[in-house]
């Protein structure tokens, strides 16, 4: 597969007090990708403003947003986003959706649904809100229409559930495979269930257990290994067309920190792109 790594390292969809270790995370994977291939998108050294909408930060991540779009307007490939904190999926998974003719199951590799909207989100912070926003619930400004119906996503790994999260879950049929029951062929029956061809796949690396990735600001127990996160990568790439992809939330405690946990990134990135 021909892939286009595009870098966004915002922090400002975050709600960790130590946000900008994502800037750290983001170049440490890029300082791994081929440079050829590689496009970095730029992100305001401020934090932005919420102007009233209920996300903190908002005029930052609408302007990283418009920039994300204009960058993957000239990408002929298929596009692998690094982020950054989950909110720049927003722009990504929205593009992909555009382009594709014929419905696009995303597949949300998360510890956290990010459900929330501004109105349930207990922190006020983009990267809990992002899938909703793509459902079509979120600040006008940002959410024009909805880029995915509630039958489209697919929640793998998901285990940290807010009320309302799973209050809406429930009441709109979203396919949630939780860590125990997540094999290759349980997640490819989600998928197919959606009735989707195409697949758009977030990995957000707290869906992976802490004991195998030290890097994530929200670690959450009893979570997915790298090689099952791997294998079941490899099983809806072999059954269904991607889209594109995202990997997001590295957040190293130091710059040199991030060296352990690189190789577990790299073999996520391996099964996107081979």
């Amino acid at each position: 597969m021909a892939a286009t790594f595009v870098v966004v390292p915002q922090w400002q969809g975050s709600g960790s007090t130590r946000a900008m270790r994502l800037i750290d995370g983001a170049e440490a994977v890029r300082g791994d990708l081929p440079a050829s291939a590689t496009r970095v998108v730029e992100v305001p050294a401020g934090a932005g403003e919420a102007l009233d909408t209920g996300v903190h930060r908002y005029s930052s991540i609408t302007a990283v947003a418009e920039a994300l779009d204009a960058e993957l307007a000239s990408i002929d490939g298929v596009p692998v986003v690094i982020g950054g904190d989950c909110g720049v999926e927003f722009a990504a998974v929205r593009h992909a959706v555009r382009r594709t003719p014929g419905p696009v199951a995303l597949v949300w590799f998360d510890a956290h649904p990010d459900l929330n909207t501004p109105e349930s989100s207990p922190s006020g912070a983009f990267h809990g809100m992002v899938a909703r926003a793509l459902l079509g619930d979120g600040p006008a400004g940002l959410v024009e229409a909805p880029a995915l119906s509630a039958g489209s996503l697919v929640l793998a790994g998901t285990r940290a559930l807010d009320d309302a999260e799973a209050e809406f879950i429930s009441e709109n049929g979203v396919a949630l495979v939780p860590p125990g029951d997540l094999t290759p062929e349980a997640l490819a029956e989600a998928v197919r269930a959606t009735g989707a061809r195409s697949v758009y796949l977030h990995v957000d690396l707290d869906v992976l257990d802490p004991a195998e990735i030290e890097g994530v600001a929200f670690p959450e127990p009893f979570g997915v290994g790298v090689a099952t996160l791997v294998e079941s990568i490899r099983a809806l790439r072999a059954e269904f067309d991607l889209v594109g992809a995202g990997i997001t939330e590295f957040a190293p405690s130091a710059p040199d920190a991030a060296v352990a946990d690189l190789p577990a990134i790299l073999r996520i990135i391996s099964a996107l792109v081979r």
